[in-house]
């Protein structure tokens, strides 16, 4: 009876054991039970505070960013100005209003036409039309007779002793014909010999030989030149629009221009 009761007191403190330790297992402090560390509660949270974790174990979250001035304008859909819009190229200081404007290019590779003097006339742009109107005309090789060595023998009878092909003369054009217009008509009308060729880089007539004095008979210098009141056009005789009182000059020269006071036409 006695036995029974000691085996009875014996398994009732065995259970105790087990269930203090059990309880001791899952909630004691003890040093690496369970995988618990040396530390409190309030030490733990605050060192998950510090690393942006959560106590309750919930997961991180990145710092809330830090708006600022310099922040809203590189966010460019927070931007009240629309800066965030492609932006217009803006011209530089040169280019601005108050710059000149470059000076037109020709696309035929002259020289810009002098302030105050005529610009070319495509000739595709032009249909002559209205009432007849007058200038003047005239064609000339007298720089050939102070150039006589020069002048290919087989044409020396062929150049006037006063040096005129065509002594200035009044003539009529209908308004939009062009110098090369003007001569073509005129050496047709008056049976003067005329020889030309179309050159697609100058989109111009050029005139190799009239009265059969041809460019280099008299020199590798040496052939026909144009002026109009005075002034030798930088571009082709087929460009030059004749008005109404202008004096068209056609003038041999055996020197590029010096001769005849047309040098700055051909200068490179």
């Amino acid at each position: 009876m006695r036995w029974k009761e000691n085996r009875k007191k014996i398994a009732a403190a065995l259970v105790i054991a087990a269930v203090l330790a059990a309880a001791f297992w899952y909630g004691g402090d003890t040093p690496g039970a369970r995988g618990w560390t040396a530390g409190t509660a309030a030490q733990e949270t605050d060192r998950s505070a510090d690393d942006g974790g959560s106590a309750a174990g919930l997961p991180d979250l990145p710092p809330a960013e830090e708006k600022t001035a310099e922040g809203e304008a590189q966010n460019g859909e927070n931007r009240p100005d629309g800066s965030d819009m492609p932006q217009e190229p803006q011209p530089d200081e040169a280019d601005g209003p108050d710059s000149d404007p470059a000076p037109a290019q020709d696309p035929y590779g002259t020289d810009p036409v002098p302030d105050g003097k005529p610009a070319p006339v495509e000739p595709q742009d032009v249909t002559p039309s209205g009432e007849a109107q007058t200038c003047t005309l005239s064609i000339s090789c007298a720089s050939i007779l102070d150039n006589m060595d020069w002048l290919d023998p087989d044409k020396t009878g062929l150049v006037p002793q006063d040096g005129w092909i065509l002594a200035p003369v009044q003539v009529t054009f209908t308004p939009g014909e062009s110098v090369f217009d003007l001569l073509l008509r005129v050496c047709r009308e008056q049976g003067i010999h005329m020889e030309y060729e179309d050159t697609p880089m100058y989109h111009s007539a050029y005139i190799e030989g009239i009265a059969n004095l041809y460019e280099f008979d008299c020199g590798d210098l040496s052939g026909w030149m144009y002026s109009v009141n005075g002034w030798f056009p930088n571009y082709g005789c087929s460009r030059y629009q004749v008005q109404a009182g202008d004096t068209v000059c056609w003038v041999y020269t055996c020197d590029l221009g010096e001769d005849v006071g047309g040098s700055s036409a051909v200068a490179p």
